[in-house]
């Protein structure tokens, strides 16, 4: 047997043992521990609930016109733009005074020193992991508040904007200038397929799916750990190492550069100031992101050396996680749904890509997290509007589109929603026309296994001609 033989061999045994495993663990313990035959019929309630889906539906022939930018301003009562350094203050000084508290109490109760006896070591563990995930919660407000700065809506003026925008990024570890600029992108062409910024979808070739088969990459993974599996895999990956694969230029990114041209292997990273990412005047502020990033890693760093890595770890690194999985939660739930569209260059505008945004309920997390959640459609229509007005200005958009057909709000548990998006919105089609997301779990689980390593062969053969050519065009 050859390497690639024994290679599969040993994938398809790992294939039958999971699903020797998931299918015993699915029809055999139900609710309570009791047991159920496969062929059971859903319940009445069961059948009865329906995911959301989204109003508006661009294919639709009786879809309907969009209004302009003017029309819905007009609806929306003029206080709501009027911005007031103080309140925005206050809001900063809100989450910081939350956040020394959670410091201080965890001070009184717990050390950063391990116990050795494990039952005390598990209590200590679980103790640190509250205090990370309360803090990186709390944290996560003044996210907001730093994104309100670069966005203008903190104050009227710039220079107060950059400067409390910039110091409270940066001790988030987000280069600020960089990530104001990309952002800037990401709201003037939201859910555009070409030239779109963060969480823009892939295409099925680029996820691995070629001819409606699995050939390579994510799609080569999925039958191996099928449907609930690869949604975890698609969880974590989102949401615990999302943010920095796309700050480094090499995840969720869109696919023009600054210069407009695709970036055909040049990496788009927030870090260097001659990165594809930015234009020519970008590169001073890009350098004093980087040596700001550099310094705080700096400063880490030190104190790692003066107190130890566990202690930097626990008191803000683990809170640092946390605020990075708020972050991708919320913009990832903020334009993604199976009914929510995403347009080719010859289908996108302004307006239908803002109007594809959604609200979401998020409880008591709204408070922590300035609603940032809950009144994001506005937010993309006026992005100059400070966040403690958004919400009455979403009252009113949402009472001129709603009876249009045209505002997105999803009322379902957003944790339901996560999981729904991790499972079913994997790639579109192609990056032309109107597109909805496809996903893996609609293929077949293992189709025509054994040919698929002749398929990969001839994927990847198929890249490198391609690849070849383009350096041979490039050399001309």
């Amino acid at each position: 047997l050859s390497l690639m033989e024994v290679e599969d061999l040993i994938l398809l045994f790992t294939l039958v043992c999971w699903k020797k495993l998931v299918r015993t663990t699915t029809t055999t313990m139900g609710k309570g521990g009791k047991t159920q035959k496969a062929d059971d019929k859903p319940s009445p309630k069961a059948v009865e609930s329906k995911p959301w889906t989204s109003p508006y539906n661009p294919l639709d022939p009786k879809a309907p016109p969009l209004p302009s930018k003017g029309e819905i301003l007009a609806v929306i009562p003029p206080e709501c733009f009027e911005r007031s350094m103080l309140r925005s203050f206050g809001c900063a000084f809100r989450d910081c005074a939350m956040s020394a508290a959670v410091v201080y109490i965890t001070n009184m109760f717990l050390s950063t020193d391990a116990p050795a006896e494990w039952s005390a070591w598990l209590l200590w563990r679980f103790a640190w992991v509250c205090y990370a995930v309360v803090q990186g919660t709390i944290l996560t407000g003044l996210w907001v508040v730093a994104h309100e700065c670069g966005h203008g809506a903190f104050s009227d003026s710039k220079l107060v904007n950059d400067v409390v925008g910039f110091i409270l990024h940066h001790a988030l570890l987000v280069p600020y200038f960089p990530w104001q600029f990309s952002h800037a992108k990401h709201h003037k062409r939201t859910n555009d397929l070409v030239d779109g910024e963060t969480h823009c979808p892939m295409i099925a070739e680029e996820y691995g799916v070629v001819d409606g088969k699995r050939v390579t990459k994510m799609a080569e993974i999925h039958p191996f750990v099928e449907d609930e599996g690869f949604a975890v895999i698609v969880l974590f990956v989102h949401l615990f190492i999302g943010w920095p694969l796309y700050l480094l230029g090499v995840w969720s990114m869109g696919r023009l550069g600054a210069d407009g041209k695709p970036f055909d292997g040049r990496v788009p990273d927030h870090f260097r100031p001659n990165s594809s990412l930015f234009p020519p005047k970008m590169r001073g502020k890009v350098v004093l992101s980087t040596a700001t990033m550099l310094a705080t890693f700096g400063l880490l760093f030190k104190l790692s050396m003066d107190y130890s890595f566990t202690a930097v770890a626990l008191w803000y690194l683990y809170p640092y996680v946390v605020v990075n999985v708020w972050l991708v939660l919320y913009t990832w739930l903020q334009h993604t749904d199976p009914s929510v569209p995403h347009f080719g260059a010859d289908e996108w505008s302004w307006m239908r890509g803002a109007l594809s945004t959604i609200d979401r309920p998020y409880g008591i997390f709204d408070f922590f997290h300035h609603k940032i959640g809950s009144t994001h459609v506005v937010h993309h229509l006026f992005h100059e509007m400070p966040h403690y007005n958004a919400h009455i200005a979403t009252a009113a958009v949402k009472a001129y589109l709603e009876p249009k057909g045209l505002y997105n709000y999803n009322p379902e548990p957003f944790w339901e929603c996560l999981w729904r998006i991790a499972n079913r919105c994997h790639y579109v089609e192609s990056a032309d026309g109107v597109q909805y997301y496809k996903s893996l779990n609609d293929l077949p689980l293992w189709d025509n296994w054994p040919d698929n390593r002749d398929r990969r062969k001839k994927f990847e053969e198929k890249a490198r001609k391609e690849k070849a050519a383009e350096k041979a065009g490039k050399a001309e």
